[in-house]
This record gives C-alpha cells, sequence and structure tokens, in this order.
C-alpha cells in the first residue's frame, strides 16, 4: 500500500475527525471511564488488529489510551492506517 501525500491524508482525516497527525503518524487519545475499561477496548480491538495484520503502537495510563498509527514498511501514512483508525473508532463507541 502507498504512502499517502499530504492532501490525501488531509482528505482522509475528514473520515476519522477525532484524529490527528502528529510525528508523521495519525494519533488519537480514548478516555474510557476507568482502568478496566480502557483494558477491555483494547482486547475487544485485538482480533480485528489481527484480522488486519496491522498493529497500532498503543499505550495505556488508567483509563487512557493512546494511539499511533503508521506504516512502518512505507514509512509513512497509508489507507491501512485510515482502515485501523475506523476500526478502533467503531470498537471505542462500545466502551464510551
Amino acid at each position: 500500500m502507498a504512502k499517502l501525500n499530504d492532501a490525501e491524508i488531509a482528505e482522509s482525516l475528514k473520515t476519522i475527525p477525532a484524529w490527528t497527525v502528529a510525528n508523521g503518524k495519525l494519533h488519537r487519545e480514548y478516555k474510557f471511564a476507568n482502568f478496566q475499561r480502557a483494558i477491555e477496548y483494547m482486547t475487544a480491538a485485538m482480533d480485528g488488529i489481527e484480522r488486519m495484520n496491522h498493529h497500532p503502537e498503543w499505550a495505556n495510563v488508567y483509563n487512557r489510551i493512546t494511539v499511533d498509527l503508521v506504516t512502518h514498511s512505507e514509512q509513512g501514512i497509508t489507507r491501512r492506517d485510515f482502515e485501523l483508525a475506523a476500526h478502533l473508532d467503531s470498537i471505542a463507541q462500545k466502551f464510551a
């Protein structure tokens, strides 16, 4: 999958408005009611992540999950990153 240019990234960001670009990666922070819900979210998202075979850089601190997405093989943001972002958002809605 080819690396997207700045215009393509800007247009694609309209489909996932809570996401930004930071340090050359798609970036978002999710906040949940507590630690348990944050970990449940990560666990629920795991199956789709594995199916896509595209893994996030993510971290958990108490009730927050910070996510960065980039396609390392392309050294930039690709459509796969936007697909994974949309998947993560759809799972997060179930835990809001």
